[in-house]
């Protein structure tokens, strides 16, 4: 037997294990909706909004740190509350406060892509919590707000929603959507617009 086939079935296990390791990610991703942007902290492996209030973004206008004593679960995923109030509201209607698109920022998901969003960085439209994934994600988006969430709302309905993220954002970044623009493309719109007075900065 030569010493190559020799290290190559000494590789075996290894990637029988890993096959095993992938498989039952892919399992437990498929367990659950989402797909979701999630963290890992203290005793909270699947931490939404990297433990800030869901609540407190509709009642006082800003993003706040949860507390990991102040806990709730919803679709598999956990919620950390500034206060037992806040914890109260989300427990009777969690759709309601639960971020749009798993948390993710609004404007990938209008290009099928679940990739990056920032609790920092928000707007509630029509009483509902969308994340984007820094400021300049967030005024690309809203350039044309009415158009982008139709299609982010499209594309989670008709695509992301039950993927597996990973799968569906590389298919995305591979594959990509008809609309779809560079960052750098979106900028040179951006600065354009402004400039025409089309739109205000912010």
């Amino acid at each position: 037997m030569s010493r190559s086939l020799v290290l190559h079935r000494s590789r075996l296990p290894g990637a029988v294990s890993l096959f095993v390791a992938v498989a039952l990610a892919l399992f437990a991703q498929l367990s659950l909706a989402g797909p979701y942007n999630t963290t890992s902290e203290g005793g909270d492996g699947k931490l939404m909004l990297r433990g800030h209030d869901p609540v407190a973004y509709f009642t006082q206008g800003r993003h706040v740190p949860g507390r990991p004593e102040l806990r709730s679960q919803h679709d598999g995923v956990a919620y950390r509350f500034a206060s037992a109030e806040h914890k109260a509201m989300f427990d009777r209607d969690p759709a309601r406060y639960a971020p749009q698109f798993g948390g993710f920022c609004s404007n990938g998901i209008a290009y099928g892509i679940p990739w990056g969003g920032d609790p920092d960085t928000w707007k509630i439209v029509d009483g509902r919590l969308y994340i984007f994934g820094g400021e300049a994600s967030k005024r690309y988006f809203l350039m044309d707000e009415a158009k982008n969430l139709g299609l982010a709302h499209r594309y989670w309905t008709d695509e992301v929603d039950g993927s597996i993220g990973i799968v569906q954002r590389i298919w995305r970044l591979i594959w990509r959507v008809p609309h779809y623009r560079t960052g750098r493309q979106l900028e040179e719109e951006y600065q354009r617009r402004l400039k025409a007075g089309e739109i205000r900065a912010g």
